[in-house]
């Protein structure tokens, strides 16, 4: 009998959508994702964030015309013009505390990218080896029809000669109807795999479904995980935002040149005055205090995620190594079980032909090596993916 080895790894059918790695299709399932299609333009935010804080001014400079006269009093001719020309000011660590608020927006920006690839990745490689299992277990249904048509055939005929009662075709006969009930719902869970990994990816499930190398990176900091730099990145930028908020207690000041242009009566000449205003706001009080408190809320769940994403990410890991060396060793018992039920089949289908053996016994034997399959392809695919979520809590790509 085949193992899952010989199944997974022997196929070479080059499908026309061109998936034949995980990476094929985490870069598909990447280029059609809500939140990755948006990275262009959350990136020209933060660039612009970036710009507006190495301005001269905190917000646009500003204009204003004014107009005076005297038509609904004495209309002797007053009139007076004024135009003035504003600029905001920098308060004290406000632009440098805006700066830093763009730089890390946009560090933000690309660690949020690179932890969403990782959790696409995870999500593909669970529908990749479900569609390995779902594969799998059609083609040992399809194995076992196939086996207990021919044993029904096999059968009646030895029962219209007479060498076994009628009571065994009947039971030949059931048991093919059960291999065929079973082949239309591996049939089914096949086509229901495939699909869910189609919607993930939008590319269909390649033939040749590899299995991942074990990747060694024990030393790697964890910082270096993407999910921890997603985090680590929103840390920071919690904190500068915090900044932002605490080096902006009131609004900005604002310098302004006023130019006035007046004359006293009709046909006097125009008088022109230069003058600078200075507009200092007082603090902006409750609504500081608002914007700080949310600020330091923000970084207080920032930092809390990191500890609990550290926790899970190391608890997933020890599961991963632990589930990783128990498949092992499964695995070994599961082909030693398969050699001893195909062993024992074989003497049982001898015995059967002979007439030594009854059918009751031969079926017995056959569901026996059939579970031993069974039981062997699970633990060879149990493998493979606890492989693949070792690589997942480790934070590595395919």
């Amino acid at each position: 009998m085949k193992t899952l080895s010989a199944l997974v790894l022997g196929l070479c059918a080059v499908l026309p959508a061109g998936a034949q790695t995980l990476a094929d299709a985490l870069e598909s399932a990447l280029a059609r994702h809500p939140v990755a299609m948006s990275a262009v333009s959350r990136a020209e935010a933060a660039d612009a964030l970036v710009e507006a804080a190495e301005s001269l001014t905190p917000r646009p400079l500003s204009a204003s015309l004014a107009t005076l006269n005297d038509r609904l009093g004495a209309n002797r001719g007053s009139q007076e013009w004024e135009l003035e020309l504003a600029a905001p000011l920098w308060l004290p660590r406000q632009q440098n505390a805006q700066k830093a608020l763009g730089a890390s927006t946009r560090e933000e920006v690309r660690a949020g990218q690179r932890a969403l690839r990782l959790q696409l990745a995870g999500e593909l490689r669970e529908a990749w080896w479900a569609v390995a299992a779902a594969r799998n277990g059609e083609q040992l249904a399809q194995r076992r029809a196939r086996t207990a048509a021919s044993l029904e055939a096999d059968v009646i005929r030895r029962s219209k000669a007479g060498e076994l009662a009628r009571v065994d075709a009947n039971l030949a006969s059931s048991e093919r109807l059960d291999a065929q009930a079973a082949l239309a719902t591996a049939h089914s869970e096949r086509l229901q795999a495939e699909e869910a990994f189609r919607a993930l990816s939008a590319m269909d499930a390649p033939e040749t479904l590899i299995p991942e190398g074990v990747a060694v990176s024990d030393a790697a900091s964890p910082a270096d995980h993407p999910q921890i730099a997603a985090d680590l990145a929103a840390v920071q930028l919690a904190r500068d935002r915090l900044a932002v908020a605490d080096a902006a207690q009131r609004e900005a000041p604002e310098l302004a040149l006023r130019v006035v242009r007046e004359r006293g009566a009709r046909g006097e000449s125009y008088a022109s005055a230069l003058g600078l205003k200075l507009t200092i706001p007082f603090s902006l009080g409750p609504r500081a205090r608002q914007e700080s408190a949310a600020a330091r809320a923000e970084l207080a769940q920032a930092e809390g995620q990191v500890a609990l994403q550290e926790r899970k990410l190391l608890q997933e890991t020890g599961k991963a190594r632990r589930e990783l060396a128990t498949g092992q060793k499964q695995l070994q018992l599961a082909r030693e079980r398969l050699a001893l039920s195909t062993d024992t089949l074989v003497l049982a289908e001898k015995s059967f032909s002979l007439g030594e053996s009854d059918l009751p016994a031969l079926l017995r034997a056959r569901a026996a090596a059939q579970d031993a399959e069974v039981a062997l392809a699970r633990e060879e695919i149990s493998l493979y993916a606890w492989q693949s979520r070792l690589n997942q809590s480790l934070g590595v790509l395919p």
